[in-house]
């Protein structure tokens, strides 16, 4: 029995492997990640939204996990059932495979006959490895010279296969992968963006504060957080893209990405925040944005009386709105460009797993009305459209809340004397006025900000601490550029953003 389940396993690494090295070949989608493309969009939002609060950005790895486990049960019981009815556990096999095609055919990028090719190909493998590894497995026949051990054959020959078998799986996925991702990171990387017509306000030498552990002003792109519906990161390549401008329109467009590099860009620092940090969480960072505004392309297209909302549609089917007002709205100069169709990030083109090759940026609003990534089209509607996110229980409408954090000192002891308390403040398109640290209950007290970088940027803090011996509670606010102050109140991530003070608990000895 072993044996069998073990053969059925194998069998479906196999095909699984094989599936994998023919999409990576064709340029076709995983089935795999079809799979759990499909499974996420059909997640309810309440399973998603604990998903998010409890794994984080670890949460699309484990559906990974989960997905490869689920497959191995199956590849299990099918090899149980090829010991008396091989036929019917190889159909399952083709089943299973079948399945896959259909999470694909779901999403429109899907090419169907690449779709049928991978899944053909892979079912073909598996079965073959199937009956293999089945006959392999069966109890050896009876000896046929003094010579001959049959078990011990058997058990050497079905080891054998099991070996090849699992080889051919690891190597096929990993081939599969490599194949995948290097040629649209390799034309990522001979893109030369043009020179922004508007530049950010300059980081000065020293513009940041000097504090260890502090988060920097501009945070790196390999640090910045991830959050989206992508199971793994679409490859777009930028000689084939494009980006459609729609709907409620009196002039649509089709923009190539050259002709969109061609374009006036502007760049600015925005600050952007999901809906699903916590307060205190890291699901935020600050970033030099490079894109042509948004604004040049909606007055370009001439936006018609009846829209109400622009929709940003991604490559990968995900949708996310705001109201046409973002999008007209014109900035007031340095620090405050308005939306973009950014292109660069920290001054290189936008990584791929940031949207590469085009992304919406909308300062003061959270990610999931605004941040598409991966950008096929913009979309001029009502908000008798929603976006993804909305029909799952969020709020229609996002504007990031007023949030401090405390990044130094965190959770744990501290020496008595000075010890700088220090964090980071955001309220994108408003801007930080103030940031107060309390300890424990006695008075608020003034914190040194870092210089500003714009309004849509946050800012580094600090705040000197003559700290006394015993236990303490540190706590944070901040004010935004119009005079209102952070809200004490708790309310979690959903349905439009948590709030609250950041506090951290520390023992001075």
């Amino acid at each position: 029995m072993r044996r069998a389940s073990l053969a059925g396993l194998l069998a479906t690494a196999v095909a699984l492997g094989v599936a994998e090295l023919a999409a990576g070949a064709l340029g076709a989608r995983s089935l795999v990640v079809a799979i759990g493309d499909a499974v996420i969009d059909r997640t309810p939002g309440w399973l998603e939204r604990f998903a998010v609060a409890t794994l984080g950005t670890a949460d699309k790895p484990v559906l990974l996990v989960g997905i490869l486990v689920v497959s191995a049960l199956v590849g299990a019981a099918l090899g149980r059932l090829a010991r008396t009815r091989l036929a019917l556990a190889s159909a399952g096999l083709v089943a299973f495979g079948a399945l896959g095609v259909a999470a694909a055919l779901t999403d429109a990028r899907t090419d169907p006959a690449a779709a049928v090719a991978v899944a053909g190909v892979g079912a073909v493998a598996g079965v073959a490895a199937l009956v293999l590894l089945t006959r392999a497995a069966a109890p050896a026949g009876p000896a046929r010279s003094v010579d001959t051990d049959p078990t011990l054959f058997a058990r050497r020959r079905f080891l054998a296969l099991a070996s090849a078998s699992a080889a051919v799986g690891v190597l096929g996925a990993a081939g599969g992968r490599l194949l995948a991702s290097p040629r649209v990171e390799r034309l990522r990387e001979t893109i030369a963006l043009p020179r922004p017509t508007a530049t950010a306000v300059p980081l000065a030498p020293g513009a940041g504060l000097a504090v260890d552990g502090l988060t920097p002003l501009r945070v790196p792109n390999g640090e910045f957080y991830r959050i989206d519906t992508a199971l793994l990161v679409p490859e777009v390549d930028p000689q084939d893209w494009s980006l459609e401008v729609r709907g409620l329109v009196d002039r649509p467009f089709t923009l190539t990405y050259d002709e969109l590099l061609e374009l006036s860009t502007v760049e600015s620092d925005v600050t952007l925040a999901c809906v699903s940090n916590e307060v205190g969480g890291g699901l935020v960072g600050n970033a030099r944005w490079q894109g042509v505004p948004l604004r040049d392309l909606l007055e370009r297209a001439g936006v018609q009386p009846a829209a109400t909302q622009v929709i940003g549609r991604s490559v990968d089917g995900f949708t996310a709105g705001f109201p046409v007002e973002l999008g007209l709205r014109q900035g007031s100069g340095p620090g405050d460009v308005g939306a973009l169709v950014a292109v660069g990030m920290n001054g290189e083109p936008l990584p791929q797993r940031h949207g590469f090759p085009a992304r919406l940026v909308v300062p003061g609003l959270y990610g999931y009305v605004s941040a598409t990534k991966w950008l096929s089209a913009i979309e001029l509607t009502t908000f008798d459209e929603r976006g993804y996110w909305i029909p799952r229980g969020w709020s229609r409408e996002g504007p990031v809340k007023t949030q401090a954090r405390i990044d130094v000192p965190r959770r744990g002891t501290v020496a008595p004397g000075r010890q700088p308390v220090a964090g980071v403040a955001w309220a994108p398109s408003r801007g930080i006025e103030r940031v107060e640290v309390r300890v424990d209950d006695g008075p608020w007290q003034e914190a040194r900000l870092s210089d500003s970088l714009g309004v849509d940027a946050w800012r580094q803090w600090v705040w000197e601490w003559d700290a006394t011996p015993g236990a303490h509670t540190l706590t944070v606010r901040a004010t935004d550029g119009t005079g209102e102050v952070q809200t004490p109140r708790v309310a979690p991530p959903a349905p439009n953003g948590a709030s609250g003070h950041h506090t951290v608990q520390v023992v001075v000895s």
